[in-house]
């Protein structure tokens, strides 16, 4: 069965700008390890897009999120990568998140939000407390929207509080983040398969 996985990484920094991102070198360390199994991820930089502010699908010109909200509906996985910025995840996960509120409205046939089925989940990083806060934050928007989330589906590392490190400086990834990388992978890649075999029933 093949499986494919779309990974958005929220970061604020812009492509353009050269800027090595953190939440990025974890997102890849993530795809490697689905890799493993075959999965193939597509890692989007949602910064260097334009998606408007709103609560639809479509919210006219210039908005890039209907785009990107294909690739959400034609992928078996996502997995969100917020930096962590006051304590929270940052602004561009919420916008997504909140154009995602589409989904309550969209439905198939059998009355299932068009996201049922698919298995989502969390990258943090940041150099302070808050990444059990920010995994809950999205697990609960994630899921409102219709997504799945399977055990131990989130990988994060904090450095020191008001510490000048930052994950993408580390030499070596520490042990215990390789560990959640290999157990989120293993669990999402799990259920995205059970998911894709037996999708869950409609109102009809």
């Amino acid at each position: 069965m093949t499986l494919k996985a779309l990974a958005f990484n929220a970061t604020l920094k812009r492509s353009e700008n050269k800027e090595p991102s953190s939440t990025g070198r974890m997102l890849d360390l993530i795809a490697a390890e689905m890799a493993k199994s075959g999965v193939e991820t597509e890692t989007i930089r949602l910064a260097d897009y334009d998606i408007l502010p709103g609560v639809t699908s479509d919210e006219g010109t210039g908005d890039a999120w209907p785009a990107l909200r294909k690739k959400v509906l034609a992928a078996d996985i996502v997995i969100f990568g917020t930096p962590i910025w006051m304590g929270q995840p940052d602004s561009i996960s919420k916008r997504v998140l909140e154009r995602m509120d589409a989904f309550l409205e969209e439905t198939d046939d059998e009355g299932r939000m068009v996201s049922y089925g698919k298995v989502a989940a969390v990258a943090v990083v940041g150099n302070e407390d808050g990444a059990h806060h920010v995994s809950a934050e999205m697990y609960q928007a994630l899921n409102d929207v219709g997504f799945t989330i399977p055990a131990n589906a989130v990988a994060y590392w904090v450095g020191e509080a008001m510490g000048s490190t930052n994950f993408v400086d580390l030499k070596k990834v520490p042990e215990e983040v390789t560990t959640m990388v290999e157990m989120l992978a293993r669990n999402t890649i799990h259920l995205a398969k059970l998911l894709k075999s037996s999708q869950y029933p409609g109102e009809k």
